[in-house]
């Protein structure tokens, strides 16, 4: 047999599906599809790997883990709570931990997957944000993975609680602080949830129905819509030689994409599995089982829950009393306030820039941060803001370890929630400008050769190099931020409708301030003169050089 030809077992399987579905030709041009090439694009393939260990980790636990409050008295492996009364769910997440072969160690992945899928997603759409990926024709890609990000944090919880252990147990009373305290339906939905008065008797197996089924569900369904709609629109490509927002360079998606792939899976999943191994991660044991009369000192959720603690923590005791019902606003601002400044600026972002741009073009190619410094000093605010949020979630041991007032760390907090956005934007901005310059520089009078001439006066200088192609090239790549003007008028020399009235007036300022070339490239100089005295370093001749 020839090495072209196809073996017979193979030949025939295709000829049969293509015969009567028509894959043959389906196949042979996806699997030639062409992907960019970029570290930055395997971020999101972290989320969608986590995702699928979450998958195959909890249907394993699943077959052990009993979702009932119901009281029972423990009589497993574990000594220290031997006849202590608990619910059969703490009971059966002991027993998996325990007695059931391997059973820790899923539980252990589970919870490193989970926090690694959260973690993926965040920096997944960082990346694109920075970039502007979101961009025509992206907008619904990224409302779906904003969703995505939303869902993803409710599933954390859902699972976070079902152990019922001590910890969980004061985060599902946070929970229903925050539930009940929402005008108007904040009884019906604390009642729905737990079956009566907190703790009730419901609200494990109702949060695992949401865990297991509901949540997971319209997760795949999105992630499927979300791969679906990036293999159609593909990755954006980093600006570089030869690339356009019209071709794609980089390698067919078989082999070579489908090997990174498989590779980084592995490599995930190995990551994971050393994790679960040996970096211990809820000792629910050492909590012991939830009773509402029992409290903990020191207790942390789960990072991607932390700013939302941190905003609990911060808000000053505020309520507000009328026509006999109590808003108790120190409850429902820091619960709904910086989740929807967030999860609603993430979603709005792509429409608000496009507004204020005027830009309605398709966009392949990607942005370099410090190419779109408004964009990049707003995007590292919300980090801030965020991360400010997050820290003080943890003031109690802040105060702790470093011998600090805890309210001392609340008002240094309360002000640094407000200020760190603010100086984080200044910096970020004066960042991205000094960026800008430095590749104006890079492109205008080329870079550092190491090599020192002595001039004949006897200056010495260091001879200047043009920038390697491919480097020049991804610098060039650089476009100026699109913006609209308030003199935008038609024939008549009236006013365009959009920039009539107040709003437009302002629409005009923004886009001035937003848009435009902030430091444009400059080469006009400094590549022969830094070329020819580079060559005459290295003919040989009597230039009294120096080299380090």
């Amino acid at each position: 047999m020839s090495t072209g030809t196809v073996p017979k077992p193979i030949a025939g399987a295709s000829s049969f599906l293509d015969d009567r579905l028509g894959a043959g030709n389906f196949l042979k041009r996806n699997l030639r599809k062409v992907f960019p090439d970029h570290w930055s694009f395997l971020l999101g393939e972290i989320a969608l790997y986590s995702f699928i260990i979450l998958l195959l980790t909890g249907t394993f636990l699943t077959f052990f883990f009993k979702p009932s409050m119901a009281h029972v008295v423990y009589d497993g492996s574990y000594e220290p709570l031997k006849d202590v009364t608990m619910s059969e769910a703490y009971a059966s997440s002991l027993h998996i931990s325990f007695d059931v072969r391997g059973g820790l160690l899923m539980r252990q992945m589970h919870h490193w997957a989970a926090l690694l899928f959260v973690a993926g997603m965040m920096v997944h759409a960082l990346r694109v944000f920075f970039t502007g990926a979101y961009r025509k024709p992206r907008e619904l890609n990224w409302l779906i993975g904003v969703l995505l990000l939303t869902l993803a944090l409710a599933e954390g919880l859902t699972g976070y609680s079902l152990p019922d252990d001590l910890l969980s147990g004061a985060g599902l009373r946070i929970t229903e602080g925050v539930a009940i305290s929402l005008p108007l339906v904040g009884t019906w939905i604390t009642f729905f949830l737990f079956g009566g008065e907190y703790p009730g008797e419901d609200v494990i197996s109702r949060f695992y129905s949401l865990h297991i089924l509901l949540i997971p569900g319209i997760l795949l369904a999105l992630i499927s819509a979300h791969m679906v709609l990036m293999w159609v629109q593909k990755h954006t490509q980093m600006p570089g030689k030869g690339r356009t927002n019209e071709n794609v360079v980089g390698a067919p998606f078989y082999p070579a994409f489908m090997a990174k792939a498989g590779a980084y899976f592995m490599f995930t999943f190995g990551v994971i599995a050393l994790l679960g191994t040996f970096a211990q991660i809820n000792p629910i044991w050492l909590f012991g089982p939830y009773t509402p009369a029992d409290i903990s000192a020191g207790s942390q959720p789960d990072f991607y829950m932390g700013f939302l603690e941190g905003s609990l923590r911060l808000m000053p005791s505020w309520e507000i009393n009328f026509l006999g019902f109590t808003l108790p606003m120190s409850v429902l601002i820091p619960a709904l306030v910086p989740m929807g400044i967030i999860m609603t600026g993430l979603a709005l972002y792509p429409f608000l820039e496009q507004w204020v741009t005027g830009d309605r073009s398709e966009h392949h190619v990607a942005d370099r941060p410090r190419n779109n410094p408004h964009r990049t000093s707003i995007g590292i605010s919300a980090i801030t803001f965020y991360g400010v949020l997050w820290l003080l979630g943890a003031n109690d041991e802040i105060s702790s370890v470093f011998h600090v007032s805890l309210n001392w760390t609340t008002y240094i907090g309360r002000g640094l929630i407000f200020l760190g956005p603010l100086v984080a934007y200044i910096v970020t901005y004066r960042i991205c400008l000094g960026l800008q310059r430095s590749d104006a520089a890079v492109i205008g009078h080329g870079v550092e050769s190491g090599v020192i001439k002595r001039l004949p006066h006897g200056e010495y200088i260091e001879v200047h190099v043009p920038a390697e192609a491919s480097i020049e090239a991804h610098m060039r790549g650089k476009t100026a931020v699109p913006m609209i003007t308030g003199t935008d008028t038609d024939k008549d020399g009236i006013p365009s409708k959009g920039m009539r009235g107040p709003l437009g007036r302002l629409r005009a300022k923004m886009s001035k301030a937003y848009g435009g070339e902030k430091i444009p490239l400059d080469d006009g100089h400094g590549h022969g003169a830094g070329h020819d005295e580079h060559a005459q370093v290295g003919s040989g001749g009597d230039d009294r050089s120096l080299t380090r």
